[in-house]
């Protein structure tokens, strides 16, 4: 048994002794590789030749005029870009046509022009006053005025007459006078009367007969019998006494 035992005892002491030796060579082997590696020196690789740069033109004004005209933050900076379309104002309406103008008349307050819209009736117009679209402006013995819209329309009582009754009374004459003349009958004589004072009115007077023969001046049921003008003729009225 105690044999045995120193046996294996040497068998293990020779194991470990291998052991040992071949870790010291390996040891060895790897100090002596680190020390060649750091002895050893690397030559670097001789680079290749960079390529010559191309000459640069000289700066112009005319080689970056396009940085200066166009951007890209506005198009506008183009000047290469159309005008824009401007549209041309509808043209003014064009006027109508005037008033037919059948004549003037004044009856102390101002004249008064006998205008017509189409073939409507006639209306008397002061100056200032409208008629249709237009405004009478003047109106004297020789031209009239209107206005309509802002524009001024002069024209001669001449041009603005309405000469379509005219016309149509003249071709009633001429039909008229291709048939013989009849001889029209005489009105009868208008007899004059002594009437004396007519109506009261509001205005304390009394109205007159057109055909009262009494004088003016006569004085009858306390009234006075005067006679004075119009625009249409004379006319009379009876005044009461001391008026």
């Amino acid at each position: 048994m105690n044999r045995k035992l120193i046996a294996l005892n040497v068998v293990l002491v020779l194991v470990v002794g291998w052991a040992g030796y071949l870790l010291r060579n390996e040891m060895g082997s790897a100090n002596a590789r680190e020390a060649a590696m750091h002895k050893a020196r690397v030559k670097a690789a001789t680079p290749a030749p960079l390529p010559a740069l191309p000459n640069q033109p000289p700066v112009t004004a005319t080689t970056y005029k396009d940085v200066a005209m166009k951007t890209l933050f506005h198009p506008s900076r183009n000047p290469d870009l159309p005008p824009p379309v401007i549209e041309a104002p509808p043209p003014p309406p064009p006027m109508p046509p005037l008033p037919k103008y059948h004549g003037t008349m004044n009856i102390g307050d101002g004249p008064r022009a006998l205008l017509a819209i189409g073939n409507g009736p006639s209306q008397a117009v002061k100056p200032g006053e409208e008629i249709g679209p237009f405004k009478l402006v003047d109106v004297n013995t020789v031209d009239i005025t209107f206005e309509w819209q802002g524009q001024i329309a002069r024209r001669t009582l001449d041009q603005m007459t309405d000469r379509s009754t005219q016309t149509t009374a003249s071709n009633a004459d001429d039909g008229r006078s291709v048939q013989p003349a009849v001889p029209a009958a005489a009105p009868a004589p208008v007899v004059k009367t002594p009437t004396g004072p007519g109506e009261s009115t509001a205005f304390g007077f009394r109205t007159c007969d057109p055909n009262d023969s009494l004088p003016e001046g006569t004085v009858k049921e306390g009234f006075r019998k005067t006679t004075y003008k119009t625009p249409f003729g004379s006319a009379c009225r009876w005044d009461p006494v001391g008026r």
